[in-house]
Formats: structure tokens, C-alpha cells, sequence
């Protein structure tokens, strides 16, 4: 999920003065907010509406409107005080110290204190409540006590963090980390009410927060309906009454009901739209380079596949190797993507376009061959493979036209490609958390907060592995780890993005992950729809939308 140097934001804003001075206080009134409710694209989320366990864009779009963080971000990616009061670091950024606003209560109307928030973390990095998100908590000192799921209970603390009062807590880190406060931000740090830990089940079907809005009704498969907060004490403007989340399984319908005015708003385009949508006089479009990376994973212990092996990285660059990008980007996508160079994105400090083996994510037939024949003189082949993607995006095209390069450059050695759809993104997510994946599958990554570490360490450092995080293809790599501690530990933004960038060279050699294209921030909204724009996160501000 920017501009500047987050990890700069971070250690300009954390180190030497309060988070609290550089963010300005915005107007959270919304005396002028239109009588409307706003409609808009989503799919079904895949699971329970927890902070701390949602990791994709179906339950993330609705639980960013419903929790309140310690910080917030504007439209930029700056970070702005939101629940905080003032986040301040000691001399090494090893601890900080929280405090937060007077006035802050949930929907339920009990209040916001600094227990809501160290209760909160504690309860997603505890492995007895198998959270996806524990690792974003791995810093935190007592996180490794917390992962023997079973000796524990599930209510142990994370002995970091320390409440003084109702409204001040302190947070010791195992290493200095000078993002801690924009990681701060992420929907996996929203506090939650003492409601919470008596009925996680029953809470995640209708989540109690204190963000700008707050739950209606879920129906699942049907639609998620937000209303409102008059509660809301931050500094985001609120102008609409509510937003109605509409859950699709095509996105070619969701983008025909808003040509037609039956959907406001969708943060996507479908591939049949791409060439026309800019043009198209029945909506609003919007189109400008964005923040969210495409990739596909191949499991790292896969056989023949296996990332700490020389066949097996030799057949990952091979494999990437075949794969013509920019036809891809140019006839696919019709332009609206950028090729990727890197594991970033291009609007992030750090990103480069001619790291070390940056030539492994370019279309090389001949040489694609000439590793994929290496690979099998060490070890034999049958070739075979499949690349899963859910049906319910915009993805079908794009890897039909993956696994069309492959088997026109690889198909001579033997490799066969073929697709596998899968009709749900809830369906095809599960899969990859139960690790049913047998072949390559659609990934990418929408950034949570504005940083180069949260491209990097949440998607292959070893503690994001195992289901503690968002390393789907369970890569673990020691160098890689040490690299990103160091990097996490560095007050110089040149330093701390160098050290980012070494990890990055491993990625790109041995390729956990294999890059594609970076997303555009594309989407439309329909007639009449007032004050669309798309944020850092190519996702529409969908507090300031309002319709006439």
C-alpha cells in the first residue's frame, strides 16, 4: 500500500521528534456529507472480518474502513496521527513509547485505551489463534515465546509491551526497527474491544471497530453494508452515509453494472475493458501508475523447484525467462501495467531497474533453454505445470497468455504449462493457506503501509512462512533474514535501502517469487459519482466519494 522514502518517513518522523509532527490533523467532521450511499466492487472476504487475519484485498478493503489505527495515511501514503497521540522512539528505535487521543471508543461504546491495543497485537502473534498475520508482530519482544501453539492457551501477552496507563503503553523491540511507527498503520495493529476475545467467531461475522464506519449487515456472497460512524474521531473526512460493498464473481459484470449505474465504484478494470475504458463516455475512468505488484509463487520446497538448489533455481529463471512480459503488458493488458524489474514497486524508495540477475525477469528464449537443459542434466524431468489463479479477476487472460510463452519456449524441452482456474478468490485463497498448492499460483501484493520492507520482509522472510504470514510459498533463506534485520535496524534511508536492495539480489537469483508487471491504479466509477480518485494502495478513497 508512499512517495518518499517510507522507511525516510518513518526515521524523519521517529527518530529525533514525535511521529506527531508530521502529520497534519485533518477535518473528520461530516456536516457536509450528502445523504448517499456509495456502492462498490468487492469479493467475498476469506474469512471472518478479524484484523489480524485478513490478508487479502476482499477483507482488507472493508476492515481498513472499520478499524482505527494508531496512524493513519492520506492519499500520498504520508502518515498522519490517527488514534495516536505521539509514537516515540528512544535513541536506537529499539522502544517506543505510545500514546493515544482522549475520546476514542468503539461502536459499543466502551472506550479505546492502551489495553486495546497490546491485548490486540498480543491475540494475533499468540500461534494457539493461528492469525495470518502474526508476523507482522515479529519484532516485538516475546513473539518467539508465543509460537508453540501447543503450550499454550491463547491469551499469553507478549511481554514487549507494557501498559503505564488507560493511554500509555511502551513497546520494546527484540532489534531497532525504524518503521515500526508507519507499520503501525496496518489493519493487523487495529485495536479491538474487550467484546472480542469473548466470542472471536460471533465478533468476526459483525466486527466491532472504531473507524470511519461501522457494520451494517453482511450477506455473505451477496454484499457488505458499512454505515457511517458518527463516533469517528480521526482525521479522514467522511462524506458519504455509508458504503455497500457488492461482492461479484466476474468482474466483467461488476464493470457492466457500473456502465450501467447499478455499481458506483470498482478498483479494477477487466482485461476486455482495458483498451476502451479511458474513452468510454458512460463512466469515470481513472488510470496512473500504481503501487501493487503482480507475481505468481512456485511452493520453495517443490520438487525439482526447490529454491535453496541449483536445479531448482535454474529451472525458476528458466521458467521466468520464457515469459514475454511486455507483450503480455502491451496486447493483455493494453497498457496499463508497467514490466517489473524488481520485487518493489515503482512509486517505493529502493526501486531499481538494474539490479544483479534483474536479467532473470527478461524474455530470453534462448537462454531459458540453454538453464532448463542444465537443470535437467542434474536432475530428470517430466515437466509438468500448472499455474492456478482465481477466475472471479481479472487474471484469465494474463496467465493464459503466461502459460501460451512457456510452452512456445519451453514446450520444445519437454516443460508442458497449463492453467487451473479456480472459481473464487476465497476458494483459491484457502487453498494456498492449507498449502494445496502443487504447482505455480497467482500472487501479488497491494501494499499495508508505505515501505519497501513490506514488499520484502512480509513476503520471504522466514518468520512470514509456515501461515505466520504472508510468505505463501514458505521460502526461508538465513542471509536473506539477516539483511532485513539489518535494514530494519538502519537510521540512514541510502544505507537501509542498500541493504534491501542486497536482499533483493538473492530474490532475484533464486526467485521465490517471480515478478510480472506492476498494476496500474486503474478503475472506474459510474456517472454521476462525485470525487473519485484512487489512493496509494490503487484503491478509491472511498470516504470522500459521493454521488449526486
Amino acid at each position: 500500500m508512499k512517495k518518499k522514502a517510507i522507511a525516510l518517513t518513518a526515521i524523519a518522523c521517529s527518530l529525533g521528534m514525535m511521529l506527531s509532527g508530521c502529520g497534519g490533523s485533518g477535518d473528520s467532521s461530516s456536516s457536509n456529507a450528502s445523504s448517499s450511499i456509495i456502492t462498490a466492487y468487492n469479493s467475498e472476504p476469506q474469512n471472518a472480518l478479524i484484523p489480524g487475519d485478513t490478508n487479502e484485498t476482499g477483507g482488507g478493503r472493508v476492515g481498513q474502513m472499520l478499524f482505527s489505527n494508531l496512524v493513519s495515511f492520506n492519499a500520498k501514503g504520508d502518515a498522519e496521527m490517527e488514534v495516536a497521540e505521539s509514537i516515540t522512539p528512544n535513541d536506537d528505535a529499539s522502544q517506543y513509547t505510545v500514546k493515544i487521543k482522549d475520546g476514542w471508543k468503539f461502536t459499543d461504546g466502551t472506550p479505546v485505551t492502551a489495553e486495546s491495543f497490546t491485548k490486540a497485537w498480543s491475540y494475533v502473534s499468540n500461534a494457539k489463534n493461528a492469525q495470518k498475520c502474526s508476523s507482522f508482530f515479529s519484532m516485538i519482544k516475546g513473539y518467539d515465546e508465543l509460537q508453540d501453539a501447543d503450550n499454550l492457551k491463547g491469551d499469553e501477552q507478549l511481554s514487549g509491551l507494557t501498559v503505564k496507563d488507560d493511554k500509555t503503553f511502551t513497546v520494546d523491540l527484540n532489534t531497532p526497527d525504524s518503521v515500526f511507527p508507519i507499520k503501525a498503520g496496518y489493519l493487523a495493529f487495529a485495536p479491538l474491544p474487550e467484546s472480542f476475545y469473548k466470542d472471536p467467531k460471533a465478533f468476526g461475522e459483525k466486527p466491532v471497530g472504531n473507524g470511519m464506519y461501522k457494520l451494517d449487515k453482511w450477506d455473505h456472497n451477496s454484499q457488505i453494508a458499512l454505515v457511517k460512524n458518527d463516533d469517528y474521531k480521526g482525521v479522514q473526512q467522511v462524506k458519504n452515509d455509508g458504503v455497500t460493498f457488492k461482492i461479484y464473481t466476474s468482474v466483467d459484470s461488476a464493470f457492466a453494472d457500473v456502465q450501467s449505474g447499478n455499481l458506483d465504484v470498482m478498483d479494477t478494470v477487466p482485461a476486455s475493458a482495458t483498451k476502451t475504458f479511458e474513452k468510454d463516455d458512460s463512466i469515470e475512468s481513472y488510470n496512473k501508475a500504481g503501487s501493487v505488484i503482480q507475481t505468481f509463487t512456485i511452493p520453495a520446497e517443490l520438487d525439482h523447484w526447490k529454491t535453496n538448489t541449483e536445479e531448482g533455481q535454474l529451472r525458476r529463471q528458466a521458467l521466468s525467462m520464457a515469459i514475454d512480459r511486455q507483450s503480455i503488458v502491451d496486447k493483455v493488458l493494453n497498457g496499463v501495467g508497467t514490466v517489473a524489474t524488481d520485487f518493489s514497486s515503482p512509486v517505493v524508495p529502493g526501486y531499481s531497474k538494474d539490479l544483479d540477475h534483474s536479467d532473470n525477469l527478461q524474455y530470453n528464449p534462448d537462454k531459458a533453454k540453454e538453464l532448463w537443459k542444465k537443470a535437467n542434466a542434474i536432475s530428470s524431468y517430466d515437466g509438468n505445470l500448472t499455474f492456478s489463479f482465481n477466475a472471479d479477476g481479472s487474471a484469465q487472460p494474463v496467465y493464459e497468455a503466461i502459460v501460451n510463452s512457456v510452452n512456445n519456449v519451453l514446450g520444445s524441452e519437454g516443460l508442458k504449462a497449463t492453467t487451473n482456474p479456480m472459481p473464487t478468490l476465497q476458494e483459491f485463497r484457502n487453498a494456498i493457506s492449507d498449502r494445496q498448492m502443487t504447482g505455480a499460483f497467482r500472487t501479488g501484493w497491494q501494499p499495508d503501509y508505505p515501505s519497501i520492507e513490506n514488499y520484502l520482509y512480509q513476503l520471504y522472510d522466514s518468520a512470514a512462512a509456515d501461515g505466520k504470514g504472508s510468505n505463501d510459498g514458505d521460502y526461508k533463506n538465513a542471509d536473506v533474514d539477516k539483511l532485513f534485520t539489518e535494514a530494519m535496524a538502519c537510521t540512514n534511508s541510502d544505507e537501509q535501502i542498500k541493504l534491501y536492495q542486497d536482499a533483493e539480489v538473492i530474490l532475484l537469483q533464486q526467485l521465490p517469487a517471480i515478478p510480472l508487471y506492476y498494476s496500474n491504479a486503474d478503475g472506474v466509477a459510474a456517472k454521476g459519482v462525485q470525487g473519485f480518485a484512487m489512493d496509494w494502495q490503487n484503491q478509491p478513497i472511498y470516504n470522500e466519494i459521493t454521488k449526486s
